[in-house]
């Protein structure tokens, strides 16, 4: 059995997760780099709800534990994998009165979905208009920062852990640990984000990835974007350093070296890279 599974994806998007306010501007994530170019991101934290929000698997026990304003939002004790894929996938951790917590890492990691494209501070300007001129009162004026780009993230997978809990002697069978992890592929195919109204397409356009010996998230850090053009040679190498079998889904013409991509890359559909990515899960399992 093979151990870890990873995807790297580009999606595009706009405007996908928000900070702190500064007072009536709503600014969004972001990180600079050297050079002083800035990169907006959707948090890890922000991807996983999107997750397990469209897996419906949100509904796990949870209670508050301490005292006073010290209390921590945690998973319910009585909780158990078995019962909730959530907490077999993203990890928990649970605390008892008078015990020490009990914890199990995620078996599912997330990276931030980061920028390909540099942030430069575009601000959308909001007012109440429709509102204010049904009851003759002034416009109040916010201001929310804007980014269109492509996004990057990965996801990496421990196989050899999903479906197996230490602390409770939980072990489900291989035919359940495999829905489970093409059930997280299925939602990455066709995911989504809602915010301020609207709902983003944060399907891929792009991803690369498959089921390896090794649990690295090797294609992470390795997808640049370069005035519209996907660096190709840089996936391949990677593709190369890796000796096993990769595979590559693309939604024709999303980058300008469309016909680069595809003599390089040996592309498949997005849809045929699920389906394919789900079977060698399948397959590892034994199922």
């Amino acid at each position: 059995m093979k151990n870890g599974l990873t995807v790297s994806s580009i999606f595009e998007g706009s405007s996908l997760n928000y900070g702190e306010g500064m007072g009536n501007i709503t600014t969004l994530k972001h990180i600079t780099r050297e050079g002083g170019e800035q990169y907006t991101y959707e948090s890890r934290q922000a991807l996983r709800y999107n997750f397990i929000e469209q897996m419906g698997c949100n509904h796990t026990p949870v209670e508050a534990n301490g005292s006073g304003e010290k209390k921590v939002i945690q998973f319910a004790p009585g909780t158990d994998i078995k019962d909730y894929p959530e907490i077999d996938l993203f990890g928990y951790m649970k605390t008892t009165k008078g015990n020490n917590a009990t914890t199990r890492s995620a078996v599912v990691r997330l990276t931030n979905a980061v920028s390909l494209e540099p942030f430069h501070s575009d601000l959308d300007f909001l007012t109440n208009m429709g509102l204010a001129s049904r009851c003759d009162e002034n416009n109040s004026i916010a201001q929310s920062e804007l980014h269109k780009s492509f996004y990057a993230y990965t996801i990496t997978i421990d196989l050899d852990r999903v479906g197996i809990d230490p602390n409770t002697g939980t072990k489900l069978d291989d035919a359940e640990r495999a829905r489970r992890v093409c059930e997280l592929l299925k939602t990455a195919e066709f995911l989504y984000r809602d915010i301020k109204g609207r709902r983003e397409n944060l399907a891929p356009v792009f991803i690369v990835g498959g089921v390896y010996e090794r649990k690295s998230p090797f294609f992470e850090n390795r997808l640049r974007l370069e005035k519209g053009k996907l660096n190709v040679d840089m996936v391949r190498d990677v593709m190369d350093a890796i000796g096993e079998d990769t595979k590559v889904g693309y939604l024709p013409h999303a980058f300008r070296n469309d016909a680069e991509i595809r003599e390089k890359l040996s592309c498949m559909t997005i849809s045929a890279f699920f389906k394919q990515l789900c079977a060698d899960v399948e397959q590892n399992y034994g199922v």
